[in-house]
């Protein structure tokens, strides 16, 4: 019998429609197995946990069937109290699978500390962009008798002198200590 012949027969087409419905039958087994073990169509609405502590967001997670996976805190926010959640990821109210996991972002317990920089004998023109920079705020300027106007002669917090490298919390106000232009 040759190959022509054979694509001709009964047989061939027997077996050709054999193949075919075992195909379809082995495909919708498959899609049915697939809605059962990946929960087709159920969501999870993930709760809104911003400005919350990370117990109450851990208990408003595992009720509603989810993961909290906690990433680095961010910079400070003092809209925020210390250690709540301040962002996270899937937004709230989206619909999500169970057991996924929210990313959360937590607030720190505060700003974190920041090196004075060395500006001895620098001019406040260029004192003040650096110390901004940084993020510090520039405080009260205080003039003393110095030939070097506006040369900045000292830093201080609290009334305390500061040394370059002493570490401060950012957002904090350094008072300068300026030369006025005369004579000592």
């Amino acid at each position: 019998m040759s190959f022509i012949s054979f694509l001709k027969s009964k047989a061939f087409f027997t077996q050709l429609a054999i193949a075919i419905v075992a195909l379809f039958v082995l495909g919708f087994i498959i899609l049915k197995w697939l809605d059962i073990t990946t929960n087709n169509g159920e969501f999870e609405t993930v709760p809104d946990l911003k400005g919350k502590s990370i117990k109450v967001a851990q208990i408003e997670l595992e009720n509603n069937n989810l993961v909290m996976q906690i990433q680095d805190s961010a910079n400070f926010n003092p809209n925020y109290p210390k250690f709540s959640v301040i962002d996270q990821d899937p937004k709230a109210n989206e619909q999500v699978k169970e057991n996924r996991k929210i990313y959360i972002t937590l607030n720190p317990s505060g700003y974190r500390k920041i090196a004075v920089p060395d500006l001895y004998q620098k001019s406040y023109r260029q004192a003040k962009p650096m110390i901004e920079a940084l993020g510090f705020k520039v405080g009260k300027k205080t003039y003393i008798d110095n030939i070097g106007k506006d040369m900045v002669l000292g830093l201080r917090y609290q009334g305390k002198v500061l040394k370059p490298g002493t570490k401060l919390p950012k957002t904090t106000a350094i008072d300068v200590v300026l030369g006025n232009g005369n004579r000592p």
